[in-house]
């Protein structure tokens, strides 16, 4: 037996253990040691993102040498998990060879999206290396608009000729389970002798059917869209179907390729992402990660330009300058009548985009999208006006000063909001990139009318507010 008053010493922990190093220096440390074993060890663990998160962390140089001590498949799941514009830095740093290496591992779709973001000497150096199959597949997949069927498709399409026999295409998957894994679950696709897609087999049927049969026998019709289909027509389609993807066709029917249920999924949220930054004004694809200068002056284009649009805006009140030296409290609501009503805009902005991100409206549609604004305008705009007005009264003591913020704001509320309803549409129909442009015009536009709306109607009625 222990005695009561004997006590045992707990088990001696070692230093390392007991005030571990966080996981981002011990990936730093194992970078300067040049130890791959020991990274793998770190990395391997972790979730893909996570595993991006270490990699970002690195300055540009460690995470060249991180890049080139992990095992090739580690590199390309981290070039994969990355957005497109960092895992182009990634690969465009990397030696030659390195980078066809990796670039081998990924779908044809991503080395498309990479490859076409190259310098084109890198672009060339690292095609010549790789498969002419594949270098021609990706050469042809960079011709293609990205949110198309042909920029979202991968090429390899799991594909056999109307006279294969069930048996034949079993024995071909068993034998072969790499290039099977490459086809992600695809349903065989029947073709003729040309290359069009002519039916399309369930993988059930081929499993419960006999082995003798041919797949021209057990096929059903192919639901195949074109290249040039664009995403909004993608995204209906696989609304409308329960399929994990459709064969693409090129004009003359050719198979070339298949576009996925998740690719298009997640092009859509990529889209929808991308013009919430654009309305901010983040252009591309940024990350903290990437170099300084590169991203402040994507974020000064927008920028400067908003400085002139600003000074537009500020031009107005200097144009009634003896108005405001009248009536000082003007000043106090000149802001208020502006950022409500931009607020307003805005949430007509939002719905817009959203609308043409999902099909719902088109650029012809702009007359009633203005009808519908404008009714949310005028109702919204004459309980906002009602509202300031009597802030505006209560405040100061003048009822004329109420009626002229409360109207000001009523105007621009209804102004604000059919702007914002319609002017993404017109932008649309003019080719112009309408999350980027929208959000600078609406506040251009309803800071100089709101400014315009309230110190005219103070100019008219300076008897009374004085």
């Amino acid at each position: 037996m222990i005695d009561s008053e004997t006590q045992l010493d707990p088990p001696e922990t070692p230093e390392s253990e007991q005030d571990p190093k966080p996981l981002r220096e011990q990936v730093k440390d194992a970078v300067d040691a040049r130890d791959s074993e020991t990274l793998v060890a770190l990395l391997d663990p972790l979730a893909p993102s996570a595993a991006l998160r270490q990699l970002l962390l690195l300055v540009a140089e460690d995470r060249d040498v991180l890049l080139s001590l992990v095992p090739v498949d580690m590199a390309a799941d981290l070039i994969v998990e990355a957005p497109v514009e960092a895992a182009t830095d990634l690969v465009e740093r990397m030696p030659t060879d390195q980078a066809a290496e990796v670039l081998n591992k990924l779908d044809s779709d991503l080395q498309a999206d990479i490859i076409g973001k190259l310098e084109p000497e890198d672009a060339h150096s690292i095609l010549a290396r790789l498969h002419p199959d594949d270098a021609a597949d990706v050469r042809r997949l960079t011709e293609y608009e990205d949110d198309t069927a042909g920029g979202l498709m991968v090429a390899d399409a799991f594909e056999f000729r109307e006279t294969a026999t069930v048996g034949a295409v079993l024995k071909g998957i068993v034998s072969d389970e790499a290039d099977f894994e490459r086809y992600r679950g695809q349903h065989p696709y029947v073709v003729d002798a040309k290359g069009c897609p002519v039916g399309v087999v369930s993988l059930r049927d081929l499993l419960t059917s006999n082995r003798g049969k041919r797949l021209s026998s057990i096929m059903v019709p192919p639901v195949s869209v074109g290249v040039e289909t664009p995403l909004d027509d993608l995204e209906d389609l696989f609304d409308e179907h329960e399929f994990y993807g459709f064969p693409v066709v090129e004009a003359d029917g050719r198979l070339v390729g298949v576009v996925s249920r998740s690719a298009v999924h997640e092009a859509a949220l990529k889209r929808s992402q991308s013009e919430s930054l654009k309305r901010q004004g983040v252009v591309g694809d940024e990350l903290r990660s990437m170099p300084t200068w590169l991203r402040s002056r994507r974020r000064l284009a927008w920028l400067s330009a908003n400085i002139v649009l600003n000074i537009i805006a500020a031009s107005v009140i200097s144009a009634y300058e003896e108005t405001l030296a009248a009536v000082i409290a003007i000043a106090v609501f000149l802001p208020m009548v502006s950022d409500m009503s931009g607020c307003s805009g805005n949430q007509a902005v939002g719905v817009t985009m959203r609308e043409l991100a999902l099909g719902i409206v088109r650029p012809k549609d702009a007359i009633r999208v203005w009808r519908k604004e404008a009714t949310i305008g005028v109702i919204n705009g004459i309980a906002l006006g009602i509202l300031i007005g009597l802030v505006a009264w209560i405040w100061k003591g003048n009822p004329w000063l109420g009626l002229v913020i409360g109207s000001a704001l009523a105007a621009n509320t209804l102004l604000a909001v059919s702007i914002g309803g319609v002017v993404p549409l017109l932008l649309k129909m003019l080719g112009q990139d309408p999350a980027a442009a929208s959000g600078p015009l609406l506040t251009t536009i309803t800071d100089m009318a709101g400014f315009f709306l309230v110190l005219s109607l103070a100019s008219m009625m300076m008897p009374l507010l004085v």
